[in-house]
Formats: structure tokens, C-alpha cells, sequence
């Protein structure tokens, strides 16, 4: 063991600055009205994403799950008091170590009963602001960040056209995927947006990318083609996932078998489809938008760093 590496990789002074930072943030929400909650970071329940892996343990006999996000239980909250509420804290999601990547990271969300998506976007955009001092976002949908970049429409092109547009692009596949009719949009579409959409986001400016295929949803809530999904992209890093929230029990419960579908035929577990969120949601909850923030990452661009390790204690590979 190298005996120097109880050291913080974080100098003190963004350490300072940190603080700073969440002491701007808390701020920003109790002067809006909000309760700053907290909850379990251990629970029987987890978020069913196709592509989040959450870490578990058993005790007594009993599998529980570290927290990919706060979702289940400020939803839960939310159901009882129908209250503007936010969380700071921590989750874990199984994922590589890298300049914005740690495997246990610090996640701002909140939720605020009423607003629509374009509501959330405004409270987002507002929250950017103050912590980022670089303007209003720009709002640009899915569809037309692909049109403008790719020239290809994300809500009608098939795979085969996404393959040509690789091609031409002279992009290098990941191994294995695939080319044929059959293979899944969803994946070609996440690989076109992270490869060649993702680093022109937000370098000029802020940018709320928003309107998501509706088979990328997750928790939000579908109109038409479209899901009422957003994210915020500052230097071409994703520091945000917002959405204006499912309300319907029946449809989670439905996008939870769904997703189970997909991650067994990724290779992966199925997660627990069952939820006290289901419980909750049946109970009643209220329309609203909720986002969750990267805290690392947003403070990362804050103070100008070039990787996590700047503004973190001490990264996975000093825990």
C-alpha cells in the first residue's frame, strides 16, 4: 500500500468551495419553500433502470440495496405531504472509476408538486444559474439535436440509417452490436448521442436537452412520441436527469416487467418489480416534476477541475 495515499486528492481550498457551493444550493431551496428530507440510503426497494446496477447485501436473510437514487422514498414522502422537498446525499451505482465517474457519489434531487415539464426545466435552469453564473440554458428537444448534428430524425430513423450515419462518421462500434433491422434503436440512439450529440451540448452555453423517445422514458411521463424527459449539459457532461413524473401505479408496474425484459436480455438481473412506491402511488401522487443533480460533476465545472478527484475527498480508489 502506498503509505502517502491517505491523503484527500481535493486540495482545502475546493474543498472550501464545495461547501460553498452546498451552502448556495440549500439556499436556493429554502428560499422557494422547500424541505431539505432525508432517507434511507439502504432499502428493500430500488429503481428498475435497464442500466443502472445497483449494489446490495443481505441481512437477516433479506437482500437490501444501496440507493441508485432517492427517487423511491422522497416519492413516498411526497405522496404523504404533497410538498415541495430535496434531498443532498449519497448513492452508489456499479460503474468504472474515471475523471466523472465514482461508483459512490453525491446526488442532489427534488421534487416540487405542480410543475409540468416546463416548469421543471425553469427550476433546473434557475438552480444552474445560481450555482454556475453562465446564463439561461438553451432548450433544444431531442429530435432537434440529432436533426442539427446528425441529419437524421431520432423518432423515425431505424438501424440500418443509424449504421450508415456510423459508417460515415467512421465510428467504431462497440463489439458485438448490432446492425441488423432487429437490433434495439434505443441502444444505437444512446451511442450516436454519447459519441457525436453529447460534447457539442452546453460548451456555448448551458443546454437543456429535453423531449426524449418515448422507449427512453423511464419514470417520465409520455406524450405521443415523446417522453417529458430532460437533462442538462454544461462542456458536453451530463450533470442532470429531470423528468415530469409518472403518476399511473399500472404503467410503472408495466415499465418495471418491461425493463426486467431487457435487463435479462442484457445478461443482467432482474430487479425487484414490486415497490412501497407502488404503494404510495396507488395512495396518490400528486403531478409534479423532480430532477436529479450530479453534486460532483456540478461542482467539477463550478471550479473549472478536470476530474472528480479534484473536488472529492477521497475517490474510490482511496476509500
Amino acid at each position: 500500500m502506498d503509505k502517502s495515499d491517505f491523503r484527500p486528492s481535493a486540495t482545502l481550498e475546493n474543498m472550501r468551495r464545495r461547501a460553498e457551493i452546498l451552502r448556495k444550493i440549500r439556499a436556493f431551496f429554502d428560499s422557494l419553500g422547500f424541505l431539505e428530507v432525508d432517507t434511507p440510503i439502504l432499502s428493500a426497494d430500488t429503481v428498475v433502470d435497464r442500466y443502472l446496477d445497483p449494489m446490495s447485501l443481505v441481512e437477516g436473510g433479506k437482500r437490501y440495496f444501496l440507493q441508485t437514487s432517492p427517487e423511491f422514498a422522497l416519492k413516498r414522502l411526497l405522496a404523504t405531504w404533497n410538498m415541495p422537498i430535496f434531498q443532498i446525499g449519497k448513492v452508489f451505482r456499479q460503474d468504472e472509476c474515471g475523471q466523472i465517474h465514482n461508483p459512490e457519489f453525491t446526488m442532489l434531487e427534488f421534487y416540487r408538486p405542480g410543475d409540468d415539464l416546463i416548469a421543471g426545466m425553469q427550476l433546473l435552469d434557475d438552480l444552474q444559474e445560481t450555482v454556475l453564473h453562465r446564463g439561461s440554458a438553451r432548450r433544444v428537444t431531442y429530435q432537434e439535436a440529432f436533426r442539427e448534428i446528425l441529419g437524421i430524425d431520432p423518432l423515425t430513423v431505424t438501424v440500418p440509417e443509424m449504421a450508415r450515419v456510423a459508417e460515415r462518421e467512421k465510428m467504431i462500434l462497440p463489439e458485438g452490436f448490432d446492425t441488423s433491422e432487429s437490433a434495439n434503436r434505443d441502444d444505437w440512439l444512446d451511442f450516436l448521442l454519447g459519441e457525436r450529440i453529447q460534447p457539442h451540448l452546453g460548451v456555448e452555453a448551458p443546454t437543456i436537452l429535453y423531449d426524449y423517445p418515448a422507449s427512453q422514458a423511464a419514470l417520465a411521463v409520455v406524450r405521443g412520441e415523446v417522453a417529458e424527459r430532460f437533462e442538462l449539459y454544461v462542456d458536453g457532461i451530463e450533470l442532470a436527469n429531470g423528468y415530469h413524473e409518472l403518476c399511473n401505479p399500472a404503467e410503472l408496474r408495466q415499465r418495471n416487467h418491461d425493463t426486467n425484459r431487457l435487463r435479462v436480455a442484457d445478461g443482467k438481473e432482474a430487479l425487484p418489480a414490486e415497490s412501497r412506491l407502488l404503494a404510495a402511488m396507488e395512495h396518490g401522487l400528486p403531478n409534479c416534476a423532480g430532477t436529479a443533480v450530479g453534486i460532483d460533476r456540478l461542482v467539477m465545472i463550478a471550479l473549472n477541475a478536470r476530474s472528480l478527484e479534484e473536488v472529492i475527498a477521497f475517490p474510490f480508489k482511496r476509500a
